[in-house]
């Protein structure tokens, strides 16, 4: 099956004629005929597993990326799939949960249909894969072991959705996140948020005053900082939380623990030593939900749009795009501003002296009003009047905690 690549919105003021979508970064996901197209080689172990991402593609700027072409074939068939099950005691053999991918894992097709299956970043117990079971409760989950790879595991039709962390209100936002809504051609079509309870989980029997060292990931231990201060325990980072319990229980450390969640516990066979160990008890991550195609947007129910765009230069520029959606009586819930990677500065004559230079950004936002209101095409249709460019990312309804 040929390789479905679902629209994109994108705007470009045609007074530019030498405008050319690579200054701005955006030339890996604009569509073109020309070039060749690339080609995969890579072969799916285990019907449970997503695709990976080489490791030095992490560091690679995002728009400096080769994006996948419509060209490329679709994989092959997943004959089974694993679904998320309740933890039953201390795994003897932690091979036998699902394992995120490695480059070579990716020859897979699509799924038989029966249930829907959703990628998340992590191993089993991750708070990603408990927002994946809310957002969709008879879902098969997929651990990715990179965020990228949840998006290309959708791309390539390996799963139905991905369900990605943007932001938490305690650690801000997740940035490689928005980098990669960017990069990829995939649409928001929902948002899910969690309330994170971060637990302290040692191997059973072992007391929280016996710890020594704790694992986590960044974050997490962040979130915890009171806590583990008081128990005076070196803090280790980790991939992820539910990754860090996983280490705890097969190097079997007794000096060693863990902040994950409860699930964790009981999918690895570690005791709760203590609960709610997060220094603001409104711990809460807001994660989306992608697909490749748009939903319909509707106005039935509390509706959000997102969007990114770029900005001509000029004074009070920020202003006047800001402007369209309260002369409509818009809400913004969300504004981000990332960098652009190819062109991060922009240079400006100042006096005799020299020249200036400043970042050139891209903004996000997030705005409270469906695409199927008239306001709300009024506004964007008013914004282009000032952006270089503008993609809208998802329409999508509102979720409560």
């Amino acid at each position: 099956m040929a390789l479905k690549v679902a629209p994109i919105w994108v705007y470009s003021t045609n007074d530019r004629k030498n405008f050319a979508y690579s200054e701005l970064g955006f030339s890996d996901f604009v569509c073109t005929n020309g070039g060749s197209p690339a080609s995969l080689n890579l072969r799916l172990r285990r019907n449970w597993e997503c695709l990976s991402v080489f490791s030095h593609r992490a560091t690679t700027p995002v728009e400096d990326e080769i994006p996948l072409t419509p060209g490329v074939a679709a994989p092959g068939g997943i004959e089974e799939a694993t679904q998320i099950t309740e933890g039953r005691g201390f795994h003897k053999d932690l091979n036998s949960l699902p394992k995120p991918l490695s480059a070579a894992d990716l020859d897979a097709s699509l799924s038989n249909g029966s249930k829907v299956r959703v990628a998340y970043q992590g191993v089993p117990g991750a708070y990603s894969e408990a927002a994946a079971v809310k957002a969709y409760p008879e879902c098969e989950t997929v651990p990715c072991d990179q965020f990228e790879a949840a998006f290309k595991a959708v791309e390539l039709w390996l799963v139905d959705k991905a369900v990605l962390p943007i932001e938490n209100s305690v650690g801000g936002s997740i940035h490689r996140n928005y980098d990669l809504l960017l990069r990829h051609r995939l649409h928001i079509v929902g948002e899910v948020k969690l309330k994170v309870n971060h637990c302290l989980l040692g191997l059973p029997g072992v007391r929280k005053e016996e710890l020594k060292r704790v694992l986590s990931h960044p974050q997490a231990l962040d979130q915890c900082e009171i806590t583990l201060n008081k128990l005076g325990v070196t803090r280790v980072s980790a991939e992820d939380s539910a990754g860090a319990a996983q280490i705890v229980a097969s190097e079997g450390f007794r000096d060693t623990g863990a902040v994950a969640s409860a699930r964790a516990a009981e999918i690895y066979g570690l005791d709760v030593l203590d609960q709610r160990i997060q220094d603001d008890s409104d711990n809460i991550t807001r994660f989306l939900i992608l697909a490749r195609e748009p939903i319909i947007p509707g106005t039935d129910r509390p509706f959000k749009t997102s969007i990114v765009f770029t900005l001509e230069e000029g004074s009070g520029v920020l202003f006047k795009a800001l402007a369209v959606f309260a002369l409509r009586g818009i809400n913004l819930s969300k504004i981000e501003s990332r960098p652009q990677k190819r062109r991060p500065l922009r240079v400006v004559d100042d006096s005799n002296k020299g020249r200036a230079t400043y970042f050139d950004y891209l903004f996000y936002i997030d705005f409270e009003a469906s695409m199927a209101e008239p306001r709300a095409q009024y506004a964007l249709g008013h914004l282009q009047e000032f952006a270089r460019f503008l993609r809208v990312l998802g329409c999508y309804p509102t979720d409560t905690v």
